[in-house]
């Protein structure tokens, strides 16, 4: 006898599943992304709910914790076949539960925004995306700054600068950063490390993140990444980084949309927002 809709099992996805989390974000409109992907559930904890039709997923979330004081929750993706039919729902309880106390952390799409404050998230900002490509970049460099290409020995300092700057320590997903992406590159003054970025490949670069001390050392940083591809660019900028906004658009990006970074457990997120400019969680999800 087949298990009603609502019933079927939930269960835990591994690298196995790889495959079948690409396709069901191709089946949604999304990039396959399969470096993210494997980024995440090599980091991270997937869950997915199979499709009862033996398609592959039939809904899928991925939850990433960085300790008991936050999680973040990606790559809430439920097939065209099963839209509207609770499954993102109940993938949002199943991971409120196992949170227990955990604040969560997301960023939401309009479509998904309605689903989460009705289980109790709030907003707490909102990112802009932008698409195209970089044009005349002028880029105000403060003197002594340099940017380069990352290389291994700089992992230990970039994953301090990312956990000073995010609030907590992301060493699991930093330290798998260089393998997933197309190129990461830091900034440093003085033979300091105070900033760092890194690009995605696919049709069009991906740049997240963007961690830097200032807007000047963020906009080096972008550049640098820009002028390494011939592909256009997508990135997203936390909105209140007006400086950055700015001179993407007048760089010759255009905005396409938004997300809206949303909270479950708290409204008061750690780390200095000043230094974070482009969210890796929309990198990945």
């Amino acid at each position: 006898m087949s298990t009603a809709l609502p019933e079927l099992p939930i269960r835990r996805l591994t690298r196995d599943d790889l495959t079948l989390c690409a396709d069901l974000s191709e089946e949604r409109g999304w990039a396959r992304d399969e470096g993210g992907w494997g980024l995440l559930l090599a980091a991270g904890t997937g869950f997915g709910i199979d499709d009862p039709a033996g398609k592959g997923l039939a809904a899928c979330y991925v939850v990433t914790s960085y300790g008991p004081r936050l999680a973040a929750v990606g790559k809430l993706l439920v097939a065209t076949a099963y839209g509207r039919q609770g499954f993102g729902s109940r993938l949002m309880r199943h991971a409120l539960a196992a949170a227990d106390q955990t604040q969560l952390l997301l960023y939401a799409t309009a479509y998904g925004q309605p689903v989460y404050q009705r289980l109790g998230f709030i907003e707490v900002g909102r990112v802009e995306q932008f698409h195209g490509q970089l044009r005349d970049a002028a880029v105000d460099a403060p003197a002594g700054l340099v940017t380069r290409r990352a290389m291994a020995e700089d992992i230990p300092e970039v994953v301090r600068l990312d956990a000073e700057c995010f609030g907590v320590d992301r060493t699991s997903m930093i330290t798998r950063l260089p393998a997933a992406v197309d190129q990461m590159w830091v900034a440093e003054e003085d033979g300091a490390l105070v900033g760092y970025a890194a690009s995605w490949p696919g049709a069009s670069s991906t740049i997240a993140p963007v961690t830097a001390r200032d807007s000047r050392t963020a906009r080096a940083l972008i550049a640098s990444l820009a002028r390494s591809t011939a592909e256009p660019l997508r990135m997203h900028v936390d909105v209140r980084h007006k400086e950055v906004l700015d001179w993407v658009r007048e760089s010759g990006l255009e905005s396409v949309g938004a997300t809206v970074t949303m909270t479950h457990g708290g409204d008061d997120l750690p780390g200095d927002w000043r230094r974070c400019f482009a969210p890796l969680s929309l990198a990945t999800g």
